[in-house]
């Protein structure tokens, strides 16, 4: 699907958004002036005709969104989160993108759940519903196992999903490849590998058997939190394209008078939701990647409710304990440390000077903590702290794109429940327990212990490591000086670094111990 042709598509996506209106409301939006305003107008008017007509009666940008298919449509669910980005009206209307568009008919649902489960739906269950929530992705059903009597959320991919949405991720790359060859300064910001990653994701949700084993160990790390519950996946009535879970009742995230009406305290859930997710990423590596308001639900004793694990991130250990460094050095206003911390990891060139890039993040942080409780935004932290480091020529870190732009979903959740959230003292104690026990002593006899693992692997190896090494050296006395140093530079030279290295740490750990 990847050629010249996208550009089509691209400019039927143009199109589209003059067609609908869209064009026009996002100029408002953003205040654009009347010297933008006008030359667009006078070019976008002869191109609406070529987009996509929608029948969707609501706001302009709804009707594009859904018009353009399920790749817009995911971005259209980003930004119902984010009323302190598109105004509370729009992001109001664009939560209709979470669960709520036009279902498929029972009949190619059924039709999908025979050729995946190799039975007729009435074989499976007695009975089962009409469509009871439909996303870009997806729709679930509300059935009855026929068996147990257990009731069930069966959700099923929606017919050809994946060709409509590999057609749009092939227009977006090619858009990336343009911007990378015209612009070269966007180069840095990584925009190919940016879709890339996104197709991944893509990937996986498309692939719902990824999904409940993602869902299978997320309870597991989770099983042991406080008011938070993760429904239970039925293995054998779920494949590729069909997942059957629990049934799980409770109040949407998104209606927010009836959670305020039921008795539960809005300013405690909003922090119980900042402080699950900063928990599930820095202590688990696993976190939800898609935690918007319809895959949020609230029981009338606060309890969380976390459903739809089609996009779950991942972070290593140490980019864990990179992340809660720079987040704990915000909260301490230690901007040095934060300087420090990019250094170390490679985010930024040791050629910078790390006393301006510590000042540099001064001019991010001191700001933030001058403003009310209210006005504090993770997302403006991040927004600003991206046009610091492309000052000092940081690259964008694909692996926390995930993170990022689930933070900033987080945080509008939150919001939505409790204005007045304060970001900074929600997350305090989350990172603050996070270093103690991660980069404290406990942490140094943890990695001892890995230590002490690698070395007994290789171990029996060693004999052989010795012997190669030997041959090795003698093949190389013909050659050149230089070719014979690196020819030292094998497995037993690493070996034997390794173990000088646990023998360092040994004498490291007694000298703890003593003092």
């Amino acid at each position: 699907m990847k050629g010249p042709h996208n550009f089509i598509r691209l400019a039927r996506v143009a199109a589209t958004f003059f067609r609908s209106g869209a064009v026009n409301q996002l100029m408002k939006i953003t205040g654009a002036p009347v010297y933008i305003r006008v030359p667009v107008s006078l070019i976008g008017t002869p191109l609406s005709v070529f987009g996509i007509k929608s029948p969707y009666k609501s706001s302009s940008i709804l009707r594009a969104l859904i018009a353009l298919g399920p790749a817009y449509i995911k971005f259209g669910q980003l930004l119902s989160t984010r009323p302190d980005i598109v105004g509370s009206q729009l992001a109001e209307e664009l939560k209709v993108l979470q669960d709520s568009l036009e279902p498929f008919s029972n009949v190619k649902a059924k039709e999908i759940i025979k050729r995946e489960l190799g039975s007729n739906t009435e074989d499976l269950f007695s009975s089962f519903s009409d469509s009871v929530a439909a996303a870009s992705i997806a729709q679930v059903h509300k059935a009855e196992v026929k068996d147990t009597g257990e009731v069930v959320a069966v959700k099923i991919l929606r017919p050809k999903v994946e060709k409509v949405f590999f057609k749009d991720l092939d227009a977006l790359l090619l858009l990336a490849k343009t911007i990378e060859f015209f612009v070269p300064n966007f180069r840095r910001l990584k925009p190919t590998e940016v879709v890339k990653h996104f197709e991944r994701l893509v990937h996986e949700e498309l692939d719902l058997r990824m999904e409940i084993a993602a869902a299978a160990e997320f309870a597991e790390n989770t099983k042991q939190d406080k008011n938070f519950y993760v429904p239970k996946v039925l293995w054998n009535l779920s494949g590729k394209r069909v997942v059957t879970t629990e049934w799980v009742e409770g109040i949407p995230v998104g209606d927010v008078s009836t959670i305020r009406n039921a008795g539960v305290d809005m300013e405690k859930l909003a922090k119980r939701i900042i402080k699950i997710f900063l928990t599930q990423a820095l202590r688990d590596g696993l976190f939800h990647g898609d935690m918007h308001q319809g895959n949020l639900k609230c029981r009338d004793d606060g309890t969380l409710i976390v459903m739809d694990f089609g996009i779950m991130g991942r972070i290593d250990e140490y980019t864990r304990r990179v992340y809660a460094e720079i987040l704990i050095g915000f909260l301490r206003r230690d901007y040095m440390r934060v300087a420090e911390v990019h250094f170390e990891a490679g985010y930024v060139s040791s050629k910078k000077n790390v006393n301006e890039f510590a000042q540099a993040l001064r001019s991010v942080g001191e700001p933030i903590f001058g403003m009310e409780a209210s006005d504090i935004s993770m997302a403006r932290l991040l927004a600003r702290l991206f046009e610091v480091t492309e000052q000092f020529g940081m690259e964008t870190r694909t692996e926390l794109l995930l993170l990022q732009r689930t933070m900033v979903v987080v945080e509008g959740v939150a919001r939505s429940l409790d204005p007045n959230l304060n970001m900074w003292e929600t997350a305090r104690p989350v990172v603050e327990k996070y270093i103690a026990e991660n980069l404290g002593p406990k942490a140094f006899l943890n990695d001892l212990g890995k230590l002490l693992r690698i070395a007994a692997k290789l171990g029996p190896h060693l004999p052989h490591i010795a012997d190669d090494f030997i041959k090795d050296t003698r093949r190389s006395r013909e050659k050149k000086p230089v070719n014979r140093l690196f020819s030292g530079l094998n497995i037993f030279s690493i070996a034997s670094i390794l173990l000088l290295g646990l023998a360092g740490m040994f004498f490291l750990f007694f000298l703890l111990i003593k003092n």
